[in-house]
């Protein structure tokens, strides 16, 4: 489609530009292109019978809606007559085209009507009406739509046109964007007027001479030309004089090569070329001339008029109609279908109001958000996000309906609203705060009562029971643990992430210092009272009185007897001695063990 091989020798001129280059840009699109591109990717029955072509356009739209580049469909008109020729080759109808040809009646300098009723014109009208609920306008034109395109682009209407056409560049555009691919790491292949005249020093009369040498839709070039040949000859006369020169002698390829002295022929015809030269070959039917005009002069609608008036305009999204056409279409509900578009739609919402103080910076006025006569989109800021390493924020919506939160790119909300980042920032650290001091935990004196008064009932409860001393210092000690773990808690802030350890104050330092004090009184006194009561015991049995002064039965027996129970009485007493005498080790033991406890824990207070 377009000039023969010309995509091929433009090939050095050839952009990858992100698909971010699209943002903010207004571009027309030669709609017919983009419903072949997508209908070639698969031609299989499925394809067609549930509109896939149909849904990548949809999914391609939302994503250039999101960077708020504006579109304008441009769809073909009548066919020229200089195409009827290609356009029967291509449906493959050639002999149809010979009969119409040899008709008295043909009249082969009028356009040709399209067939509105084909396939392919059922598609645009599909095509057409999904744009128009999506905001997006369409002009018909009135023969090329690339010619329109390109009509568009030369009277600055638009920033380019998508077109996989290169005869675009010979009806006058400026930048054209031949593919565009949507999705993470998107991208779009772009060809600039400018870098072709700089790089291959082509201008545009040079490109239609091009189309006239190698062939095109309105021509089949001429014979002995090839892409390097037609190339060397544009260069060596030049852009300014190309068509001039063609117009006033016509074209012809001279093919010359020098080769070694072979009898009295030194200039012999070679079938590889080695130069090429203008000739004096007269176009006696004009048709150099015809195929010139057609590219210098196409019809389309001028600028000023009053449908590409029309399309121009801003054109609103109908959101009822998007989701009518979608359930028609695709079966989706209408939920699904806010769910696709309306986060693209607010997005390019955002992006309008971050344009418009960028606008209002650019002139030195730099307004509050409170002041700004366009309220901001963005209600307010959820949450952060991270998306394929990328910073989003998931933010609520003001004024768009049907849709509460979704998520968008980082720098764009830096550059729409920073204000909003920084009251979410500022309410999240508030938060964190509110949370520290919600956390339920006793103060630290709160903490020291309770343990003094644990520590109090377990010492009268080993007053009272001087032989249940080891259960009782293991109580004390776990008391003591929990009284210590405690206070560190007290000092330690575990709601934050990395919490540095607190000092206790002093305060605390003593009110911990005079319990455990108290603790290791109560102890000593302890001690000394289970001291006193085993030695009161022993007492008790080395003070058993033997009535003497009673008879001895029996004589020596009786004296044997007596002397048998002094013995006994010594005996248990010295049984009772040794008794006591382990139990007041084991009680000092257990006393020295909870005063080093005791102590131990008076040092790490201090």
């Amino acid at each position: 489609m377009g000039v023969k091989n010309l995509w091929d020798i433009l090939e050095s001129c050839k952009k990858k530009l992100p698909l971010h280059h699209l943002q903010n840009k207004k571009v027309c699109v030669d709609l017919s292109c983009w419903l072949v591109q997508m209908y070639s990717a698969n031609r299989s029955p499925a394809f067609a019978k549930d509109k896939v072509y149909l849904k990548n356009l949809f999914h391609r739209i939302r994503a250039l809606l999101a960077l708020n580049c504006t579109l304008l469909f441009v769809t073909d008109g009548a066919i020229p007559s200089l195409k009827l020729a290609t356009y029967r080759r291509r449906l493959g109808s050639i002999s149809h085209a010979a009969k119409e040809s040899d008709q008295p009646n043909s009249h082969p300098s009028i356009s040709l009507r399209r067939n509105k009723g084909s396939e392919f014109s059922c598609m645009i009208k599909e095509a057409k009406r999904l744009g128009m609920a999506l905001g997006i306008p369409c002009l018909d034109g009135l023969e090329e739509a690339e010619a329109q395109c390109a009509s568009l682009d030369l009277e600055s209407l638009c920033d380019g046109c998508f077109t996989s056409d290169s005869d675009a560049f010979l009806f006058g555009a400026r930048t054209v964007y031949r593919d565009v691919f949507i999705g993470e790491g998107g991208y779009v292949i772009c060809y600039e007027m400018e870098d072709i005249e700089k790089t291959l020093g082509f201008g545009r009369n040079s490109l239609i001479s091009l189309a006239v040498l190698l062939g095109s839709d309105y021509s089949n070039g001429v014979n002995g030309f090839g892409p390097e040949t037609a190339c060397r000859l544009v260069k060596s006369v030049g852009d300014n004089l190309i068509l001039d020169q063609i117009l006033s002698n016509g074209v012809k390829a001279t093919r010359k090569c020098k080769g070694k002295n072979s009898g009295n022929k030194v200039d012999d015809m070679c079938p590889k070329a080695s130069s090429c030269e203008v000739g004096m070959t007269q176009d006696s039917d004009g048709q150099f001339r015809d195929v010139i005009n057609a590219y210098l002069e196409p019809k389309c609608h001028s600028p000023d008029s009053e449908a590409v008036q029309r399309v121009c305009g801003q054109h609103p999204f109908l959101r009822p109609q998007l989701q009518k056409i979608c359930e028609e279409y695709f079966d989706w509900s209408p939920e699904k279908t806010d769910q696709y578009i309306l986060p693209k739609i607010a997005e390019r919402e955002l992006r309008r109001f971050s344009d418009l103080r960028s606008a209002s910076s650019a002139l030195g006025i730099k307004p509050l958000l409170s002041e700004i006569p366009v309220p901001c989109p963005v209600l307010a800021i959820v949450k952060q996000r991270k998306v394929h390493g990328n910073e989003c924020y998931e933010v609520s919506w003001r004024n768009i309906e049907g849709l509460q939160v979704s998520v968008v790119p980082g720098d764009l909300v830096k550059s729409a609203c920073p204000e909003k980042i920084t009251e979410f920032l500022e309410k999240k650290g508030e938060e964190k705060k509110q949370k520290r001091r919600a956390r339920p935990k006793k103060s630290g004196q709160a903490a020291v009562k309770d343990v003094d008064e644990q520590l109090q009932e377990l010492l009268l409860g080993i007053e009272a029971d001087s032989g249940g001393i080891l259960g009782a210092t293991a109580s004390v000690c776990q008391t003591l643990t929990a009284a210590y773990t405690v206070a560190v808690e007290d000092v330690v802030d575990l709601s934050s992430p990395s919490p540095p350890l607190r000092k206790l104050s002093k305060s605390q330092k003593k009110m911990m210092a005079e319990d455990v004090n108290v603790a290791g009184m109560n102890m000593n006194k302890m001690e000394s009272e289970s001291s006193f009561s085993t030695q009161s015991s022993t007492s008790d049995v080395d003070n058993q009185l033997i009535d003497l002064s009673s008879p001895l039965a029996g004589g020596d027996n009786g004296m044997k007897g007596g002397r048998r129970a002094l013995a006994d009485i010594s005996n248990v007493g010295d049984r009772s001695r040794v008794h006591h005498d382990d139990d007041d080790v084991i009680h000092e033991r257990k006393a020295r063990d909870l005063r080093m406890f005791l102590d131990s824990i008076r040092n790490e207070l201090y």
